[in-house]
């Protein structure tokens, strides 16, 4: 996975060892990502699927894009659609995607960069593969996640931000043997790029086939592992993992994952996401591309964009799609 990349890790900060008395999480669940597609038919794994909105929050809900490599014509994306009462973060780590919305945010991210779209009260936007992506084919493998935000942030005022795969702060273990990118959040006194309402951490790792990574983590934090490919255990207990597969982590310090010794030619080394973040502790109601607290609050937003009110899209932009309740 070429997503931010060093010739030398040994230059790279060091995460700390945790306290000899921190309190190690153990693992309450692991489940499996069962596929499907999504917007004008591009794969994905259901990462959160079967998995309690209570071990979630503040998390609702995250795509694995792809892996997959793409003949020439093939590469799809979304149409125009709404959205309100959450984020979206996209995080690409190979290929290359556009955005544009109907605030005036957008622009094209690459290996290793994100987008962090607040709908807020209500935003349309539409993500796809440039022109010359769908005209040559090629590898194309993403993550978007969606961050709830509180109820007194729902009707925010819509916003973008444009995190470039430069921007992520990058650490190492004590032996060198995990590669850390913080996109949000703090590690170790090391802050991501990503500015959130919700307090939260978002950091892509790969960790060397029997090489362990110990992560200091906040006790007000839930804890989530995501494995993108590879294999290897999760927790003090070791529990196995590989692709496909999300942990959900108990009460504690300290988030321990474990590259396994042997991996497949095709995956060198194992690659996670690592989530945690405060939960929110408010209903959830959820209807396609809106996320409240409540089924009326759902229905009015249904309203307000059949209305027009969240906003118009760019007229350069007509062409390309029309609207549809796509998420």
């Amino acid at each position: 996975m070429p997503a931010v990349t060093v010739s030398d890790i040994t230059t790279l900060a060091r995460i700390p060892e945790p306290a000899v008395d921190a309190v190690e999480r153990g693992v309450r669940s692991v489940t499996d990502a069962p596929t499907g597609y999504e917007g004008e038919g591009f794969p994905v794994r259901r990462a959160f699927a079967g998995v309690s909105m209570t071990d979630l929050d503040p998390f609702i809900h995250m795509d694995q894009m792809g892996e997959v490599e793409y003949a020439p014509g093939e590469p799809k994306g979304t149409a125009w659609h709404p959205h309100r009462g959450f984020e979206t973060v996209t995080y690409i780590i190979d290929g290359t995607f556009e955005h544009a919305d109907s605030h005036g945010g957008g622009g094209t991210i690459t290996n290793g960069d994100t987008q962090w779209m607040t709908a807020g009260g209500g935003i349309l936007h539409i993500e796809r593969p440039p022109e010359a992506l769908v005209a040559s084919g090629g590898l194309f493998h993403g993550l978007q996640l969606w961050v709830n935000l509180p109820r007194e942030l729902k009707t925010a005022a819509p916003r973008y931000q444009d995190l470039r795969a430069g921007q992520a702060a990058l650490l190492t273990t004590p032996d060198g043997g995990a590669l850390v990118r913080v996109i949000a959040g703090e590690v170790a006194g090391h802050a991501g790029p990503g500015s959130t309402y919700t307090p939260m951490a978002m950091l892509h790792t790969t960790i060397s086939p029997g090489a362990q990574l110990r992560l200091p983590w906040r006790k007000d934090f839930n804890a989530l592992v995501y494995v993108l490919s590879g294999a290897g255990s999760v927790g003090a207990e070791r529990r196995p993992v590989h692709t496909g597969q999300l942990a959900v982590f108990g009460p504690g310090e300290v988030l321990t994952v474990t590259g396994a010794d042997h991996q497949e030619s095709r995956h060198p080394a194992l690659d996670v996401v690592i989530l945690g973040g405060t939960p929110i502790k408010e209903p959830v109601a959820w209807g396609g591309p809106f996320v409240m607290n409540t089924k009326a609050e759902v229905l009015a937003a249904f309203e307000d964009f059949q209305a027009g009110r969240f906003g118009q899209i760019p007229a350069e932009r007509m062409p390309h799609g029309d609207l549809g309740p796509v998420h």
